[in-house]
């Protein structure tokens, strides 16, 4: 599927896999509202235990759009431009499409994304696609908004490293991004906060609702096959997925321990460990955690409370089939491992979990799921997924200097 600056899809980015019993354990976040279809809360039978209201599988309405923020044509352009322009960054080597890749899910398909050159990042790059409807960005629900994500990760030292003054001097000294941040924004010059807000608009169309299980959903019966009609019924019942994986996005937003264990590769990268310090300093962690933490501590650093120690974000699972590798750290790289994961009770198959057992939500719990049984409930969450979207990459437009030589010899005199 080809993807135009009018068309549908694209979405956010390698996704945080959660496949089970999560719910009651959640850290409270308030649900911001999205605009997905809508569908009426009702109780859904998990093993037998009636769980009332819990939003249905829905098929995916159109994204929400912020008023200060509407779309336009010739703004979802300039954002596509600048979501594959490297000079919105430090040393002009990095974009947001490096890290987000059309050809990788449109996210990075390793454990650990790249990062910014001579470093590397700490967790898995997640993929843009549907990332739209999130009311909170990042693994750890950093930021409110797509506007505030793209400086987040431009910006950020381990990925894109760029400062404002530099990126807005190299905008102002390319003839096509002045013309188009008048014409959009009504900037005499182009304003780097503008950047971002055509990157956000851009995003916005890089959505994906017309995958088998919203066909199915919208009355068309043969959409899925016997083999997803077994993994359904696991999905909202043995396997207990529902729980957190519901409504239209198949996510419920909260923020949970689910026992994904901490990454092999802090043990033996020498880079990745110290990006890992980083973060934990820069982020204000106290001393103790400084010296002491193994894994990474996740939704804590909102709020600082050990109780949130290791919760991460129930992610969608739309379009997840092209997003491996799957949790914030990228542990497992099949579908067939996330289930085994949690089929387990959240182990993995050397019999490790995550390094804040305290705060692991007591819903993981093992399934008992027959080797049949797993195979169906992959299939059902590949329904989730419609085609691979590609997309033509624009042409970026070039440099060229503010003012002649002639000019310039005027104004020395």
């Amino acid at each position: 599927m080809k993807l135009t600056k009018t068309s549908t899809t694209l979405v956010a980015t390698a996704v945080l896999f959660s496949l089970s019993a999560c719910g009651d354990d959640s850290a409270k976040t308030s649900r911001s509202d999205v605009a997905v279809a809508p569908a009426a809360k009702t109780a859904v039978a998990v093993s037998g235990v009636p769980k009332a209201g819990l939003p249905p599988l829905a098929p995916l309405g159109e994204p929400p759009i912020p008023a200060d923020n509407k779309q336009t044509d010739a703004k979802i352009a300039l954002g596509k431009k600048l979501f594959f322009d490297p000079r919105l960054g430090g040393d002009a080597s990095v974009a947001c499409s490096t890290c987000h890749s059309p050809e990788q899910g449109w996210g990075w398909a390793e454990d650990i994304s790249r990062g910014y050159p001579g470093t590397v990042h700490w967790r898995n790059s997640q993929t843009v696609i549907n990332s739209a409807y999130y009311p909170r960005l990042f693994w750890a629900g950093s930021v409110p908004s797509l506007e505030a994500q793209a400086p987040s990760a431009a910006k950020g030292g381990v990925a894109g490293n760029g400062e404002n003054d530099i990126m807005e001097a190299r905008l102002a000294l390319i003839p096509e991004y002045r013309k188009a941040f008048n014409e959009v924004f009504g900037d005499e010059w182009p304003i780097i906060a503008n950047a971002w807000k055509a990157i956000a608009s851009f995003e916005r169309t890089l959505v994906q609702r017309d995958t088998p299980l919203d066909k199915y959903l919208q009355g068309d019966k043969a959409a899925l096959g016997e083999a997803e009609l077994r993994g359904k019924a696991l999905f909202e019942g043995k396997a207990k997925c529902i729980q957190c994986h519901n409504g239209a996005m198949a996510t419920d937003f909260e923020f949970y321990n689910i026992g994904v264990p901490p990454a092999k590769r802090w043990e033996e990268d020498g880079m990745a460990q110290i990006t890992f310090r980083f973060e934990l300093y820069a982020k204000g962690a106290k001393e103790s955690l400084y010296r002491s933490a193994k894994a990474d501590p996740g939704f804590y650093f909102r709020g600082k409370n050990e109780w949130d120690l290791g919760k991460f974000r129930t992610p969608s699972l739309r379009y997840t089939k092209y997003t491996a590798p799957y949790m914030h750290n990228g542990a497992f790289y099949e579908l067939s491992e996330v289930v085994d994961f949690y089929n387990r009770g959240g182990v993995d198959e050397d019999g490790r979990t995550t390094g804040y057992p305290q705060n692991k939500t007591s819903l993981i719990k093992p399934l008992g799921l027959s080797d049949e049984e797993k195979e169906d409930l992959v299939a059902f969450i590949e329904a989730f997924s419609g085609d691979e979207i590609s997309i033509t990459k624009p042409a970026l437009p070039g440099y060229a200097p503010l003012f002649t030589k002639a000019e310039l010899k005027r104004a020395k005199k």
